[in-house]
């Protein structure tokens, strides 16, 4: 059995705490799409503490990729607010590139940057980490999907 150190154990925590709380927002957007939009802010909102746990790793000495993924997070976030709900772009369904792209690239970053540093610590986590990345794909994909066929 594997054992960790305290910025181990925080970094890891962080790590699946968001990737499942994705995997709630998307099958809340997939399953009751209402919930999902009610309570959408506050995955975005999740990003200050998740910016705050970055901090507490990188001043706890370890490399600057440990640190990364709540800082990118919290960009993230601050992106898909302002565009979701300051300016209200629709932006999905029409695919509006100068939106899209952005987003996608802050939101895949984020996860890359919990989901790489999780190999270093142990792998069985990493393994963990992306049948948990498949399952929130799957759930986001198919969300949009059926927004889009409620809409036409």
């Amino acid at each position: 059995m594997a054992t960790f150190d305290k910025i181990e154990i925080l970094f890891i925590a962080s790590a699946f705490l968001f990737q499942l709380i994705l995997i709630a927002h998307f099958a809340l957007r997939k399953w009751r799409f209402d919930l999902a939009i009610r309570y959408g802010p506050s995955v975005y909102a999740l990003s200050v503490p998740a910016a705050v746990i970055s901090s507490i790793i990188l001043l706890g000495g370890r490399a600057w990729y440990w640190g990364l993924s709540g800082l990118i997070y919290l960009s993230w976030a601050v992106f898909g607010y302002y565009i979701e709900y300051i300016k209200e772009i629709e932006w999905r369904n029409s695919l509006h590139w100068p939106v899209m792209g952005p987003y996608v690239v802050l939101y895949l970053a984020t996860v890359m940057f919990y989901w790489w540093p999780l190999a270093l610590i142990y792998k069985p986590l990493w393994y963990v980490y992306g049948v948990l990345f498949l399952t929130s794909t799957i759930l986001n994909i198919s969300s949009h999907r059926r927004k889009v066929a409620l809409t036409t």
